[in-house]
């Protein structure tokens, strides 16, 4: 069998490997790999219920990353899906306020992303080694507040590595920010920029491709990748997350085989979604993605009318992880909407780029129908929190609750009852402030983090994850601060160079 290879979404670069797509990170002509065609499971799902979500994501991942050995990607999983996880099925599934919630932050940074980020620096570099490639990899990342940390955990003090984290200095959680400033690792960065995400992330597209900072990388030995998502080895493992989900209901008889599924997530940069809608692909029944947004509406806006316009407030909410208002995993199911054609694909994207909007066809918006788009006000996601922790006792963080809302009032609005997984991404120990005020508990000082966690605990029962044990007394190692337009100048500082 011949590799699945990857082209970019607006098609100035590929056909390459998995493995160099992966040591690339974003195409050279500012576009996203994607596979040239999308794989199907090579087994039934009824083979596979009640299977290890190891041996899950071997099945899956087998079929992206074609020119990875079968020891090398066994390796890279066993490696990333061990005892740091502080539960033995590493993702749970419990049913909660009528929906499947897939409890996805059980890992080193208690968010979703550990899930796919654990597994990224082994991909890299068993990737190096598979092509040969003598320089360091420099992981330069964006962060709306969960992507930073999980990156750094799975990157520190990994040879051939270094890693570069940039996020806004104000739009993440406390938590989430100690996380990140009090990393080990001496290949690790940490800059908070005077901005927001989106500033953060158009600044890390630019470096990409600058190509002046690139010679000067490839003079000292250097190559930029990236840990977003846009990173095709951050999209495959996500792709596990549903095939399992499913496996696991077949398994214990909450669905039987064949039988559709909905799919609800909190939706940011859109790349767990999509993972979603490429397990869909693979052959998991799914019938309609739901995607959840917060008060930055921006993607709810254009699954209503074909229009994505980011010309619009910046909102700063309580479900910080999801404000951002150019969610760049869009372009690849843009791309397929627009039937693979990457010059129309460039021409919407440049549109973006240079007027804040674009406007897909008649033809590409019909092909969006099996997408069901909805949003949550700071108001109603703290009354969803309040409404399930009184009714069932269980205890959400915020972006789960917009996620949660969502799904109650798509049922509502449609009658649909299909049983539906909901992507569970943070524990609620990551937003303690909006969680402990949402269920009325906030007694003691709003500013000692500390103390809200020691509040959570006792008045819910919630185990205090080990993660957020860790940070209590851990010193502050990083305190770099810089406006957007000194990105580079951080950068360069860093590497030296």
């Amino acid at each position: 069998m011949s590799d699945l290879l990857y082209r970019s979404t607006r098609g100035g670069d590929g056909p390459i490997t998995a493995s160099k797509a992966i040591l690339q990170g974003l195409a050279k002509d500012g576009g996203l790999f994607v596979p040239e065609k999308l794989p199907t499971l090579p087994v039934s799902l009824k083979s596979l219920a009640g299977a290890d979500y190891r041996e899950v994501a071997y099945i899956v991942m087998k079929e992206f990353l074609t020119d990875f050995t079968e020891e090398e990607l066994k390796n890279c999983i066993e490696k990333a899906y061990d005892d740091k996880f502080d539960v033995k099925e590493l993702v749970p599934i419990k049913k909660v306020g009528g929906a499947y919630h897939l409890e996805l932050f059980h890992g080193a940074t208690i968010a979703f992303k550990d899930m796919a980020l654990s597994i990224l620096p082994y991909f890299m570099v068993t990737a190096l080694k598979k092509n040969n490639i003598g320089k360091e990899i420099v992981i330069l990342t964006a962060t709306s507040g969960d992507t930073g940390k999980a990156a750094l955990a799975g990157f520190a003090d990994v040879p051939g590595t270094k890693i570069i984290v940039f996020y806004p200095k104000d739009g993440v959680s406390k938590i989430q920010e100690l996380q990140m400033v009090t990393q080990k690792g001496d290949n690790t960065a940490v800059v908070g920029i005077r901005g927001n995400f989106d500033d953060a992330q158009t600044g890390v597209k630019e470096l990409f491709s600058d190509r002046a900072l690139t010679a000067l990388m490839d003079a000292a030995g250097l190559q930029f990748s990236s840990a977003n998502s846009i990173n095709i080895g951050r999209l495959v493992p996500q792709v596990v997350y549903y095939t399992y989900a499913y496996t696991t209901l077949l398994a214990r008889g909450e669905i039987k085989e064949g039988e559709k599924i909905n799919v609800c997530v909190p939706t940011g940069n859109f790349g767990n979604i999509l993972a979603a809608y490429y397990a869909r692909a693979m052959g998991v029944p799914i019938a309609k993605l739901i995607c959840a947004s917060n008060e930055n509406k921006v993607l709810f806006d254009f699954f209503e009318t074909g229009v994505y316009d980011k010309n619009r407030e910046f909102k700063v909410t309580s479900s910080p992880s999801m404000d951002i208002l150019v969610s760049s995993n869009l372009e690849r199911l843009i791309y397929s909407c627009v039937g693979e054609d990457a010059a129309k694909c460039k021409e919407l994207m440049d549109s973006l780029k240079s007027c804040g909007r674009y406007e897909i066809s008649k033809d590409a918006y019909a092909k969006l129908s099996d997408f069901f788009g909805g949003y949550a006000d700071e108001a109603a996601t703290a009354a969803r929190i309040k409404e399930i922790y009184e009714k069932e006792g269980y205890v959400m963080d915020t972006h789960t609750a917009v996620a949660s809302k969502v799904y109650a009032d798509y049922v509502n609005r449609t009658g649909d009852d299909t049983k539906t997984v909901l992507a569970s991404t943070a524990s609620p120990y990551k937003f303690l402030t909006a969680v402990l005020e949402s269920i009325g508990e906030l007694k003691c000082d709003p500013s000692d983090e500390f103390a809200k966690v020691e509040e959570l605990h006792k008045v819910t029962g919630v185990e205090i994850p080990g993660a957020v044990k860790e940070l209590m007394g851990a010193p502050v190692r990083h305190t770099r601060v810089c406006d957007p337009d000194k990105m580079k100048e951080e950068v360069l500082d860093i590497l030296g160079i």
